[in-house]
């Protein structure tokens, strides 16, 4: 692609590793669309939903004219695989913070486990962590959080469209899930141990689809500059 291509509008499926914030995996691009395409400083760039440093995935990345679409494919639908740990939980849902509490899992089973499922199908109510970065009364949750502040967070409707488990290997649960925008993953993994009257974190994240995007057609970073310079 070109300098004009990049410009005029992309949209680009990058597979954002483990520990990297969204933030820097679009900043690395950006600077090494500067540098190898001598594209101005000032040149639109963003990407279409965040994941966290600990998930992996597909992050959509949207250039030139096409950062007018990010609203749109925020809307869309996302595919998630992953990883619950059962019996144990943590103030922020994952593996950010230490186990704060362990419950038991001896009364768990496949039947159980099959069973919890369908109260999460469809519409439901869910919190989102305090380790999050929605902010309230102008402060971000876990600006909150990390001051050891207890606030009230309320509830938000989320749909979970398709949940799945693939692999059960107490503690251990593998699962995909397909779900509406806004929808908190580790408070699905909080609110799953919860209603098995046990304990549940997030372990394993990764973002498989955002819509017909599919992570099979994405590039990581560091493949990405590097085919910028076949470019030059």
């Amino acid at each position: 692609m070109t300098t004009e291509d990049f410009l005029e509008g992309q949209i680009l499926l990058i597979d954002k590793p483990l520990n990297w914030t969204s933030f820097q995996a679009v900043n690395k691009m950006k600077w090494a669309l500067i540098t190898k395409l001598n594209l101005p400083k000032k040149f639109k760039i963003g990407h279409a939903g965040t994941l966290d440093p600990l998930a992996t995935g597909l992050l959509l990345v949207c250039t030139g004219k096409f950062t007018k679409r990010i609203t749109e494919l925020q809307g869309q639908a996302k595919e998630y695989t992953g990883t619950f740990h059962i019996g144990a939980t943590t103030p922020s849902y994952d593996l950010e913070t230490e186990i704060d509490q362990t419950f038991p899992t001896e009364h768990i089973n496949d039947a159980l486990i099959h069973e919890t499922v369908k109260q999460f199908l469809g519409e439901i109510d869910q919190k989102p962590p305090i380790y999050s970065a929605i902010k309230k009364d102008g402060v971000r949750l876990y600006e909150h959080a990390r001051a050891g502040e207890t606030i009230e967070i309320a509830t938000r409707k989320t749909t979970i469209h398709e949940f799945e488990i693939t692999r059960i290997a107490l503690p251990e649960i593998d699962f995909r899930v397909v779900c509406s925008k806004g929808t908190y993953i580790r408070s699905l993994a909080f609110d799953f141990g919860k209603a098995m009257n046990s304990g549940s974190h997030l372990t394993v994240l990764r973002r498989t689809k955002i819509g017909d995007y599919d992570v099979k057609n994405g590039v990581d970073v560091i493949t990405f500059e590097g085919s910028l310079e076949s470019n030059i």
